[in-house]
Protein backbone atom coordinates (compact mmCIF):
# COMPACT_ATOMS: atom_id res chain seq x y z
CA UNK A 1 0.00 0.00 0.00
CA UNK A 2 1.55 3.37 -0.98
CA UNK A 3 2.26 5.38 2.18
CA UNK A 4 4.46 8.26 3.22
CA UNK A 5 7.06 7.98 6.03
CA UNK A 6 4.36 8.84 8.60
CA UNK A 7 2.22 5.90 7.44
CA UNK A 8 -0.38 8.00 5.63
CA UNK A 9 -1.79 7.02 2.25
CA UNK A 10 -0.33 8.56 -0.89
CA UNK A 11 -1.46 8.19 -4.51
CA UNK A 12 -0.71 4.90 -6.20
CA UNK A 13 -0.48 3.97 -9.87
CA UNK A 14 -3.71 4.19 -11.82
CA UNK A 15 -4.86 1.51 -14.22
CA UNK A 16 -6.14 2.53 -17.67
CA UNK A 17 -9.80 3.54 -17.73
CA UNK A 18 -12.07 0.59 -18.34
CA UNK A 19 -14.11 0.43 -21.53
CA UNK A 20 -17.89 0.45 -21.90
CA UNK A 21 -19.58 -1.24 -24.87
CA UNK A 22 -20.78 1.23 -27.50
CA UNK A 23 -24.28 -0.21 -27.19
CA UNK A 24 -24.66 1.22 -23.64
CA UNK A 25 -26.07 4.74 -23.50
CA UNK A 26 -23.79 7.37 -21.92
CA UNK A 27 -24.86 10.25 -19.67
CA UNK A 28 -24.77 13.58 -21.48
CA UNK A 29 -21.64 14.75 -19.63
CA UNK A 30 -19.32 12.01 -20.90
CA UNK A 31 -16.68 13.63 -23.10
CA UNK A 32 -17.57 17.11 -21.82
CA UNK A 33 -15.86 19.12 -19.04
CA UNK A 34 -19.03 19.43 -16.96
CA UNK A 35 -22.66 18.31 -16.97
CA UNK A 36 -25.48 20.49 -18.22
CA UNK A 37 -27.40 22.44 -15.61
CA UNK A 38 -30.24 20.47 -14.01
CA UNK A 39 -33.52 22.30 -14.64
CA UNK A 40 -36.31 19.78 -14.08
CA UNK A 41 -36.53 19.70 -10.28
CA UNK A 42 -36.19 16.86 -7.81
CA UNK A 43 -39.74 15.45 -7.79
CA UNK A 44 -40.31 12.46 -10.07
CA UNK A 45 -43.29 10.59 -11.45
CA UNK A 46 -43.96 6.98 -10.39
CA UNK A 47 -42.61 5.72 -13.73
CA UNK A 48 -39.43 7.76 -13.34
CA UNK A 49 -38.97 6.54 -9.78
CA UNK A 50 -39.10 2.96 -11.04
CA UNK A 51 -36.34 3.78 -13.52
CA UNK A 52 -34.21 5.24 -10.71
CA UNK A 53 -34.90 2.08 -8.72
CA UNK A 54 -33.73 -0.06 -11.64
CA UNK A 55 -30.47 1.88 -11.83
CA UNK A 56 -30.09 1.74 -8.06
CA UNK A 57 -30.60 -2.01 -8.03
CA UNK A 58 -27.72 -2.45 -10.48
CA UNK A 59 -25.42 -0.20 -8.44
CA UNK A 60 -26.33 -2.13 -5.29
CA UNK A 61 -25.64 -5.41 -7.05
CA UNK A 62 -22.20 -4.16 -8.03
CA UNK A 63 -21.39 -3.39 -4.42
CA UNK A 64 -22.55 -6.87 -3.39
CA UNK A 65 -20.37 -8.38 -6.11
CA UNK A 66 -17.34 -6.59 -4.69
CA UNK A 67 -18.29 -7.56 -1.13
CA UNK A 68 -18.25 -11.22 -2.16
CA UNK A 69 -14.69 -10.95 -3.49
CA UNK A 70 -13.15 -8.53 -0.99
CA UNK A 71 -10.03 -9.87 0.73
CA UNK A 72 -6.68 -8.90 2.19
CA UNK A 73 -4.19 -8.36 -0.63
CA UNK A 74 -6.78 -7.09 -3.12
CA UNK A 75 -6.12 -3.77 -4.84
CA UNK A 76 -8.65 -1.00 -5.16
CA UNK A 77 -8.25 -1.28 -8.95
CA UNK A 78 -9.47 -4.87 -8.68
CA UNK A 79 -12.48 -3.66 -6.71
CA UNK A 80 -13.18 -1.14 -9.46
CA UNK A 81 -13.02 -3.78 -12.18
CA UNK A 82 -15.52 -6.04 -10.41
CA UNK A 83 -17.94 -3.14 -9.96
CA UNK A 84 -17.44 -2.00 -13.55
CA UNK A 85 -18.00 -5.45 -15.00
CA UNK A 86 -21.19 -5.87 -12.99
CA UNK A 87 -22.65 -2.52 -14.04
CA UNK A 88 -21.90 -2.85 -17.76
CA UNK A 89 -22.85 -6.54 -17.64
CA UNK A 90 -26.34 -5.40 -16.66
CA UNK A 91 -26.55 -2.91 -19.52
CA UNK A 92 -25.85 0.22 -17.46
CA UNK A 93 -23.13 2.87 -17.52
CA UNK A 94 -20.92 3.53 -14.45
CA UNK A 95 -21.84 7.15 -13.78
CA UNK A 96 -18.52 8.27 -12.29
CA UNK A 97 -16.55 7.30 -15.42
CA UNK A 98 -15.96 10.58 -17.24
CA UNK A 99 -17.94 12.71 -14.80
CA UNK A 100 -16.03 16.03 -14.73
CA UNK A 101 -13.01 14.02 -15.90
CA UNK A 102 -13.09 11.38 -13.15
CA UNK A 103 -11.09 8.43 -14.51
CA UNK A 104 -12.69 5.36 -12.91
CA UNK A 105 -15.97 3.48 -12.69
CA UNK A 106 -16.28 3.75 -8.90
CA UNK A 107 -14.74 5.54 -5.92
CA UNK A 108 -12.64 3.53 -3.46
CA UNK A 109 -11.78 5.49 -0.32
CA UNK A 110 -9.42 3.79 2.14
CA UNK A 111 -8.91 4.61 5.84
CA UNK A 112 -8.41 8.40 6.13
CA UNK A 113 -9.85 9.08 2.65
CA UNK A 114 -13.30 10.60 3.19
CA UNK A 115 -14.57 10.30 -0.36
CA UNK A 116 -13.72 10.25 -4.08
CA UNK A 117 -10.66 8.04 -3.75
CA UNK A 118 -9.49 6.94 -7.20
CA UNK A 119 -8.89 3.18 -7.60
CA UNK A 120 -5.21 2.36 -8.04
CA UNK A 121 -2.62 -0.25 -7.03
CA UNK A 122 -3.22 0.31 -3.30
CA UNK A 123 -3.16 -3.13 -1.66
CA UNK A 124 -5.72 -3.62 1.10
CA UNK A 125 -4.39 -4.79 4.45
CA UNK A 126 -6.06 -6.53 7.37
CA UNK A 127 -8.09 -4.03 9.37
CA UNK A 128 -8.35 -1.42 6.62
CA UNK A 129 -11.56 0.46 5.96
CA UNK A 130 -12.59 0.85 2.34
CA UNK A 131 -15.61 2.81 1.17
CA UNK A 132 -16.96 1.73 -2.22
CA UNK A 133 -19.18 4.25 -4.05
CA UNK A 134 -21.02 3.06 -7.18
CA UNK A 135 -23.57 4.86 -9.33
CA UNK A 136 -25.29 3.28 -12.32
CA UNK A 137 -26.96 5.07 -15.24
CA UNK A 138 -29.72 3.24 -17.08
CA UNK A 139 -32.57 4.43 -19.28
CA UNK A 140 -31.83 8.07 -18.54
CA UNK A 141 -31.58 7.87 -14.73
CA UNK A 142 -28.89 7.44 -12.06
CA UNK A 143 -28.98 5.38 -8.85
CA UNK A 144 -26.22 6.11 -6.30
CA UNK A 145 -25.03 4.39 -3.12
CA UNK A 146 -21.95 3.43 -1.13
CA UNK A 147 -20.92 1.11 1.68
CA UNK A 148 -17.86 0.98 3.93
CA UNK A 149 -16.28 -2.45 4.38
CA UNK A 150 -13.75 -3.70 6.91
CA UNK A 151 -11.00 -5.73 5.26
CA UNK A 152 -10.35 -8.78 7.42
CA UNK A 153 -11.25 -8.34 11.07
CA UNK A 154 -10.64 -4.75 12.16
CA UNK A 155 -10.35 -3.67 15.79
CA UNK A 156 -13.23 -2.64 18.02
CA UNK A 157 -12.81 1.06 17.28
CA UNK A 158 -13.04 0.42 13.55
CA UNK A 159 -16.04 -1.89 13.89
CA UNK A 160 -17.84 0.65 16.05
CA UNK A 161 -17.20 3.46 13.57
CA UNK A 162 -18.62 1.42 10.70
CA UNK A 163 -21.66 0.22 12.65
CA UNK A 164 -22.43 3.70 13.94
CA UNK A 165 -22.04 5.32 10.53
CA UNK A 166 -24.51 2.80 9.13
CA UNK A 167 -26.87 3.67 11.99
CA UNK A 168 -26.39 7.40 11.34
CA UNK A 169 -27.63 6.84 7.79
CA UNK A 170 -30.61 4.89 9.12
CA UNK A 171 -31.47 7.73 11.50
CA UNK A 172 -31.20 10.25 8.71
CA UNK A 173 -33.58 8.21 6.59
CA UNK A 174 -36.06 7.90 9.47
CA UNK A 175 -36.09 11.72 9.75
CA UNK A 176 -37.45 12.03 6.20
CA UNK A 177 -41.10 13.03 5.93
CA UNK A 178 -43.12 15.28 3.61
CA UNK A 179 -43.53 18.80 4.97
CA UNK A 180 -40.24 18.74 6.88
CA UNK A 181 -37.19 20.78 5.90
CA UNK A 182 -34.16 18.79 4.81
CA UNK A 183 -32.10 20.18 7.71
CA UNK A 184 -33.88 17.74 10.05
CA UNK A 185 -31.87 14.98 8.36
CA UNK A 186 -28.57 16.57 9.34
CA UNK A 187 -29.86 17.28 12.84
CA UNK A 188 -30.67 13.59 13.36
CA UNK A 189 -27.27 12.48 12.08
CA UNK A 190 -25.21 15.02 14.01
CA UNK A 191 -27.03 14.48 17.31
CA UNK A 192 -26.32 10.75 17.07
CA UNK A 193 -22.67 11.13 16.00
CA UNK A 194 -22.00 13.65 18.78
CA UNK A 195 -22.73 10.95 21.39
CA UNK A 196 -19.50 9.20 20.37
CA UNK A 197 -17.35 12.27 19.75
CA UNK A 198 -17.22 11.66 16.01
CA UNK A 199 -16.58 14.37 13.47
CA UNK A 200 -19.34 14.89 10.89
CA UNK A 201 -18.03 16.05 7.51
CA UNK A 202 -19.89 19.19 6.44
CA UNK A 203 -18.65 20.21 3.02
CA UNK A 204 -19.59 16.97 1.24
CA UNK A 205 -23.30 16.31 1.39
CA UNK A 206 -26.20 14.31 0.10
CA UNK A 207 -27.69 15.54 -3.16
CA UNK A 208 -30.55 15.37 -5.57
CA UNK A 209 -30.13 12.50 -8.04
CA UNK A 210 -32.12 10.92 -10.84
CA UNK A 211 -32.18 12.53 -14.27
CA UNK A 212 -28.91 14.22 -13.23
CA UNK A 213 -26.06 12.70 -11.24
CA UNK A 214 -26.14 15.79 -8.99
CA UNK A 215 -29.12 18.09 -9.33
CA UNK A 216 -28.00 20.92 -7.06
CA UNK A 217 -30.24 19.99 -4.11
CA UNK A 218 -28.13 19.79 -0.91
CA UNK A 219 -28.90 17.36 1.90
CA UNK A 220 -26.79 18.28 4.98
CA UNK A 221 -25.43 15.75 7.46
CA UNK A 222 -25.10 18.30 10.25
CA UNK A 223 -27.53 20.72 11.89
CA UNK A 224 -27.71 23.70 9.54
CA UNK A 225 -31.02 25.61 9.38
CA UNK A 226 -30.13 27.45 6.17
CA UNK A 227 -30.83 24.24 4.25
CA UNK A 228 -34.57 24.69 4.37
CA UNK A 229 -35.89 22.94 1.25
CA UNK A 230 -39.19 21.32 2.18
CA UNK A 231 -39.50 17.62 1.37
CA UNK A 232 -42.47 16.47 -0.66
CA UNK A 233 -43.69 13.12 -1.99
CA UNK A 234 -41.78 11.99 -5.06
CA UNK A 235 -38.62 13.95 -4.19
CA UNK A 236 -35.47 11.86 -4.77
CA UNK A 237 -32.08 12.43 -3.16
CA UNK A 238 -29.19 10.73 -1.42
CA UNK A 239 -28.25 10.72 2.24
CA UNK A 240 -24.58 9.80 2.75
CA UNK A 241 -23.10 10.72 6.15
CA UNK A 242 -19.31 10.73 6.51
CA UNK A 243 -18.16 10.29 10.11
CA UNK A 244 -14.59 10.51 11.39
CA UNK A 245 -12.70 9.53 14.52
CA UNK A 246 -11.29 13.05 14.64
CA UNK A 247 -11.87 16.36 12.89
CA UNK A 248 -14.48 17.10 10.24
CA UNK A 249 -11.92 19.27 8.45
CA UNK A 250 -10.44 17.94 5.24
CA UNK A 251 -7.69 18.37 2.66
CA UNK A 252 -7.56 17.40 -1.01
CA UNK A 253 -4.81 15.63 -2.90
CA UNK A 254 -3.28 17.16 -6.00
CA UNK A 255 -5.42 14.89 -8.17
CA UNK A 256 -8.35 17.23 -7.48
CA UNK A 257 -10.57 14.40 -6.26
CA UNK A 258 -9.25 12.54 -3.23
CA UNK A 259 -10.52 14.10 0.02
CA UNK A 260 -8.74 13.11 3.27
CA UNK A 261 -9.28 14.01 6.91
CA UNK A 262 -7.02 16.92 7.89
CA UNK A 263 -5.76 14.98 10.92
CA UNK A 264 -5.61 11.69 8.97
CA UNK A 265 -8.13 10.08 11.31
CA UNK A 266 -10.17 7.13 10.08
CA UNK A 267 -13.50 7.78 8.40
CA UNK A 268 -16.52 5.78 7.23
CA UNK A 269 -19.52 6.51 5.01
CA UNK A 270 -22.81 4.90 3.96
CA UNK A 271 -25.21 6.15 1.29
CA UNK A 272 -28.57 5.32 -0.24
CA UNK A 273 -30.75 6.97 -2.85
CA UNK A 274 -34.31 7.34 -1.56
CA UNK A 275 -37.67 8.78 -2.49
CA UNK A 276 -39.91 10.74 -0.14
CA UNK A 277 -43.25 8.99 0.35
CA UNK A 278 -46.50 10.06 1.99
CA UNK A 279 -45.30 8.50 5.25
CA UNK A 280 -41.53 8.82 5.16
CA UNK A 281 -38.94 7.41 2.75
CA UNK A 282 -38.35 4.40 0.56
CA UNK A 283 -34.82 3.26 -0.33
CA UNK A 284 -34.26 2.88 -4.08
CA UNK A 285 -30.75 1.38 -3.94
CA UNK A 286 -31.36 -2.14 -2.68
CA UNK A 287 -30.10 -5.29 -4.49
Amino acid sequence: MPKDPAGHLIPGRLSPALTVPASIARPEYVGRPAPREHTTGDVYTPDEIEKIRASGRIAAGAIEAVRAELHVGMTTSEMNRIAHDYVVGHGAYPSTLGYRGYPASSCTSVNEIICHGIPDDTVLEDGDLVNLDVTAYLDGFHGDLNHTFIVGEGDEQVRDLVDRTREALARGIRAVAPGREVNVIGRAIQSYARRFGYGVVRDYTGHGVGASFHSGLIIPHYDEPRYDTVMEPGMVFTIEPMLTLGTHDWEMWDDGWTVVTADRSLTAQFEHTLVVTERGAEILTLP
